[in-house]
């Protein structure tokens, strides 16, 4: 049922007869102008758009027997975090920009990293991932299934943050809806450097939206 619920909003929204984005639990709309809370499903790796009634029932892990987990809203970034190449090479990531994840069931560590045809995914070896966490004192407690550590590491760039898991979805969708030809071109790398740039700053308004989720996913 929530399903059809769902494509039934979507359907609507395209022909222009629901302009309203609503909340994907309860299908409630969202108050406007302002940011919303959002929730993940573990199981699938779905996160959903939550109303202020909403994100109360899932606060504090109070919902996470029933499926469903509250994203963190806090940002941090690690100051002094230094994951050096070495390091790097020990988690397989081909690339320099990615967040990392731990299951809150398994405990299983993986690394999802931005590219032009969405978020890809790989198990990071657990002897790797001890290295990194002797980086920073805050990564063995605080990586989660929700907060994520985000990393770039390309273009001089040295950020290394922790960031709820829609802040990483966010910035997929950046990186899929900009990227062009075989490296992204300068115009995703300037995108990307802005995002970083928006993540300090503790107004950022950014909404993390449904169609950036379509895009984050491969």
């Amino acid at each position: 049922m929530n399903g059809l619920r769902r494509v039934a909003r979507q359907a609507a929204r395209a022909d222009g007869r629901d302009a309203v984005e609503r909340c994907d639990l309860c299908a409630q709309p969202l108050p406007p102008g302002h940011p919303h809370r959002h929730v993940l499903q573990p199981a699938t790796g779905t996160v959903s758009c939550a109303c202020p009634a909403c994100a109360v029932l899932f606060d504090h892990d109070a919902g996470a027997a029933g499926g469903h987990r509250l994203l963190p809203r806090e940002r941090r970034r690690l100051d002094g975090c230094r994951i050096d190449d070495a390091a790097w090479a020990g988690l397989g990531v081909p690339v320099s920009l990615a967040f990392f994840t731990r299951s809150g069931g398994s405990g299983e560590v993986t690394a999802a990293y931005p590219s032009p045809l969405g978020v890809l995914r790989a198990p990071v070896p657990p002897d790797s991932w001890r290295d990194v966490e002797t980086c920073h004192p805050d990564l063995p407690e605080h990586v989660t299934d929700v907060r994520a550590l985000l990393v770039d590491r390309g273009h001089g760039a040295s950020e290394h943050w922790l960031v709820p898991l829609d802040d990483c979805y966010r910035l997929a969708a950046v990186v899929r809806a900009h990227w062009k030809g075989l490296d992204g071109g300068p115009e995703v790398w300037q995108r990307v450097e802005d995002f970083f740039r928006a993540l300090a700053d503790p107004t950022d308004p950014t909404p993390f939206t449904p169609q950036e989720a379509s895009w984050a996913s491969p």
